[in-house]
């Protein structure tokens, strides 16, 4: 038995150093956990406790048993008050530790310790102290005292508290935490039940079996710290940045396939709910689209990406930045990646929409002057490079300002708009359109020679000629006059090709209007189809 008497005191012994090596590693850990200190605190004040325990154990007379007993209450009573603050923290309710609540929990194990170095005076925490009958080795049984009573309530207050948080807290923890918070709520009900036991005078001996149970509760805490970065931040600090972010996070494991998902993600993505976990990423982003089945099928998990796609959902049509990083397990091998969404449909479109305003015409929806000539003058290039013929033809609206002055403003608009839809049906895919004045318009024709922008003049003219332009005051006749030019082989800058077209529409408005005409360089002719 005394064998037995003595494994058990190097078994606390050792429950003792993984405690102090707790409350050093903690210490020196530095993390964003907002309960550490808790930590620390329960950590040493078990360490302290588990070695008094030993050296009791050891003792061979009442009078050391009794001062071993008093270092003991120099750790005992603030593991549980400690445990319970750290525990607190862990699930997000460190808005209610207060400094009335950390007085109530540290006063009564303060008194506790003045009452048991001073008990001989007054034996309000035991009544006595005395040699238990038939033990192998010199071992105390005690009489409780009234305040023995209140230090006991309080301990198992304080664990079961604990437990209670993380069992309420549990059905909305995610899994990835899930470990954690299993470990923790073990290192509180196994000390209970243990002390439990210890009270109903169920262990051998009526041996303290708290201090071996905190060796196997040290042991995994040292786990949970090592390989679930348990003391990194609170998980529900994590969750409820996790959640709180307007951005959707998908995280991916090593077979890209969903392992979890925040609110902002759910919203974005159709059909992403807790079923869509342990499916591919694939199936998340074929509804999405072409571009966004283009990026799963080009990504590489193993690299930082940055892409920004359309993204069609619910019949309607986003635009998402897609972000994709790495994720590392602690010994730097690749664990999987996490996907950000953010939805900058506000942007782009804003975006488009700057761009529109600075190269589009808003009366008309073509573009605008200065656009145009940023166009043209890249195409002129292209061609006197390749050298392909280049034309250009300048028109202008008939007596606009007759339409303004006896129609108004309103109807001379609404004319300008009327131009435009018959020469959209004269224009090929790559003619460059743009308005070039009030009632003047120009159009580039990359790759046409001179008579091929003669007959597309004369198309327009006449197709304008014919249509009727209806308004509430009756239809309006609208014709318009065209001047047309064609570059000479690598010799003409825009300027200068624009300037001669305006000769030519010169020329036909002098003539009668109505009519197309025909800069060569040196000579101006009217043009008549064939």
């Amino acid at each position: 038995m005394e064998a037995m008497i003595s494994n058990y005191i190097i078994i606390v012994s050792i429950s003792g150093v993984l405690s102090a090596l707790l409350a050093l590693f903690a210490f020196y850990r530095k993390t964003d956990f907002t309960g550490l200190n808790a930590f620390i605190v329960s950590s040493a004040a078990s360490a302290v406790y588990t070695f008094a325990f030993a050296l009791e154990l050891s003792g061979s007379s009442m009078q050391e048993i009794k001062f071993w007993i008093k270092l003991e209450y120099l750790g005992m009573p603030y593991i549980a008050p400690s445990s319970l603050l750290m525990i607190m923290h862990f699930v997000g309710l460190e808005r209610l530790i207060t400094r009335k609540l950390l007085t109530f929990l540290y006063s009564v194990p303060l008194i506790s310790t003045v009452l048991v170095w001073t008990n001989d005076l007054h034996h309000l925490f035991y009544q006595s102290i005395y040699f238990r009958a038939g033990a192998p080795t010199p071992l105390v049984d005690i009489v409780m005292g009234p305040w023995y009573i209140v230090q006991g309530s309080m301990t198992f207050g304080c664990m079961l508290a604990g437990m209670c948080l993380i069992l309420w807290r549990w059905g909305r923890m995610r899994r990835a935490y899930l470990r954690q918070m299993l470990i923790i709520f073990v290192g509180q009900f196994l000390p209970a039940l243990g002390a439990f036991l210890y009270l109903m005078d169920l262990t051998p001996y009526g041996i303290d079996p708290v201090p071996v149970v905190m060796s196997v509760t040290s042991s995994l805490y040292i786990w949970a710290i090592l390989s679930r970065g348990m003391l990194t931040a609170a998980p529900i600090a994590r969750e409820n940045l996790f959640e709180s972010m307007r951005d959707g996070v998908l995280v991916m494991d090593l077979s890209d396939k969903l392992v979890d998902y925040n609110r902002a993600a759910a919203e974005m993505l159709e059909g992403l709910d807790a079923a869509a976990i342990g499916r591919p990423l694939a199936q998340l982003f074929l509804p999405a689209g072409p571009e966004a089945a283009d990026y799963v099928m080009n990504s590489n998990p193993q690299d930082s990406e940055e892409h920004e796609l359309v993204w069609h959902s619910g019949g309607e049509v986003r635009y998402y930045q897609i972000r994709s990083s790495p994720v590392l397990k602690h010994d730097g091998l690749l664990a999987g990646r996490m996907i950000m969404l953010i939805d900058v449909t506000e942007r782009t479109l804003l975006q488009e929409k700057l761009l529109q305003l600075a190269t589009i015409d808003s009366l008309t929806g073509i573009y605008n002057r200065t656009h145009y000539m940023e166009l043209s003058r890249q195409k002129l290039e292209e061609a006197a490079a390749a050298d392909n013929p280049f034309s250009i033809i300048l028109m202008d609206v008939d007596f606009f300002k007759s339409i303004n002055d006896r129609f108004g403003h309103q109807y001379g608009d609404m004319a300008l708009q009327h131009v435009v839809s018959i020469c959209r049906r004269h224009l090929r895919p790559d003619d460059i359109f743009g308005r070039y004045g009030g009632e003047e318009f120009v159009l580039s024709l990359p790759g046409a020679a001179l008579p091929e922008a003669a007959g597309t003049a004369e198309r327009i003219r006449a197709d304008l000629e014919q249509s009727i332009f209806s308004t509430l005051s009756g239809p309006i006749s609208l014709t318009a006059s065209f001047g047309a030019a064609e570059a000479a082989r690598g010799r003409h800058s825009l300027e200068e090709l624009l300037s001669e077209a305006d000769h030519a529409l010169y020329s036909s408005k002098r003539n009668g209007r109505n009519t197309v005409h025909l800069s060569s360089g040196s000579s101006i002719t009217r043009y008549m189809p064939g």
